[in-house]
């Protein structure tokens, strides 16, 4: 007979610090739980969107002296405020809209692509979040403030040999690139298969033994977010043949935290409320990519996670009480989570076909706005982005 008694000391000499801190946020969200979701008598949590408004107009002014270390991310603190806002469909005034625009009109080089701020060297990562938010204010003066010859050229001089972009002049190679000026170009009209000859082989290479993807193609750990890069450009591309779908969704599912509800982006990290778009947002891809194969097994009322187990942590576990979002209770709030946690959990609100899907709190007000799954801006604001800058020719390529 095994001793009880030595099992559970050499179950204390095997935990290690990850397995501690797993133990702690399960804890932590169970407690929330028993209060919030398992009571007897349970109080009805809603989303709180008069507060989450309030955190994030006030952030589009005015930003504390904490906010320096971002000074090279100025754009994607526009993005993720403006796209927070558009899915809480909270309207911006035209006065602030003109005001965004003109700010990040000087972010744009005279070379073509945005910098992380006036003055800075054009970047792609910038560049996306400029461009996604300037479709989210979608006014003429935000389309006509893009110099579309002038990105097409940035983005073209990025482009490597390998079908990989690095990220700016003589920067780093990884998957984000890819995904970064996918979306820019595609948003814009100057997308063209020169501009991305070998891209979605390259992006396949970067799949990984796990079934996600990685930031390169040498064989480095699967992310979240590596993943939903490399997948969401290999959609746009029509590329998305050339992954391993059922790998990808075996790796992404398991992802799920079975006690939080929330996802991972890792294998054995902890739960983090951003992921809760990086990871979750890769399912309608999926779903999409099946449904062109026929896959009769396809639930026409669900993406294949439980998202009625991502609304629980995003609301129980993710709300700050004075507005704004966070990766996991006990952390801080900001723009970024605030960002991603709605991201997901509009992904968790609007099922397949356009359909809503389960709404835990049964109350109008917190459905969000639907999320385009690969932009990742409110779906209506990508279509009329998309219509306005299709009627306009796509530059012509010029080689240097």
């Amino acid at each position: 007979l095994i001793n009880k008694a030595s099992m559970e000391s050499d179950a204390v000499e095997c935990a290690t610090h990850t397995s501690r801190e797993q133990e702690k946020v399960e804890a932590s969200v169970l407690e929330i739980y028993r209060h919030l979701r398992d009571a007897e008598i349970a109080p009805v949590v809603l989303l709180m969107k008069d507060h989450h408004v309030a955190y994030l107009k006030r952030g589009i002014r005015h930003l504390s002296t904490s906010f320096e270390c971002l000074d090279a991310s100025r754009p994607w603190l526009c993005y993720w405020i403006l796209h927070s806002l558009a899915l809480l469909k909270s309207p911006l005034s035209a006065t602030l809209s003109s005001d965004v625009v003109d700010f990040l009109s000087k972010c744009q080089s005279p070379t073509g692509g945005y910098g992380g701020g006036p003055g800075q060297i054009p970047h792609l990562a910038p560049t996306y979040a400029a461009v996604l938010a300037l479709c989210t204010i979608g006014t003429d003066q935000a389309y006509n403030s893009i110099d579309r010859a002038g990105l097409q050229k940035f983005i073209l001089s990025l482009h490597q040999d390998s079908g990989g972009f690095v990220m700016h002049e003589d920067g780093e190679l990884d998957i984000r690139g890819c995904y970064c000026a996918v979306v820019s170009a595609i948003l814009t009209n100057t997308a063209t298969p020169e501009l991305f000859h070998r891209t979605g082989a390259w992006v396949a290479s970067c799949q990984t033994y796990e079934g996600g993807y990685s930031a390169v193609s040498s064989g480095t750990e699967a992310h979240g977010g590596y993943t939903f890069c490399g997948f969401a450009a290999a959609h746009l591309l029509q590329q998305h043949h050339l992954c391993d779908l059922q790998s990808l969704l075996r790796w992404v599912s398991y992802r799920q935290m079975d006690v939080e509800g929330g996802f991972q982006g890792r294998t054995n990290k902890l739960v983090d409320g951003c992921y809760s778009f990086w990871q979750g947002g890769v399912f309608p891809l999926i779903y999409q990519a099946l449904e062109e194969q026929g896959d009769s097994a396809l639930d026409p009322d669900s993406w294949m996670f439980c998202q009625e187990s991502l609304q629980e942590y995003v609301l129980y576990c993710c709300q700050h009480p004075g507005g704004g979002l966070i990766d996991k209770p006990g952390k801080s709030r900001d723009f970024y989570h605030t960002c991603y946690c709605l991201s997901g959990l509009s992904v968790s609100q609007h099922g397949p076909g356009g359909r809503l899907a389960t709404d835990i709190t049964s109350d109008a007000n917190s459905i969000l706005a639907k999320t385009h799954p690969s932009l990742n801006i409110v779906e209506e604001k990508a279509k009329q982005a998309i219509k306005y800058f299709s009627a306009l020719s796509c530059p012509k390529l010029i080689h240097f």
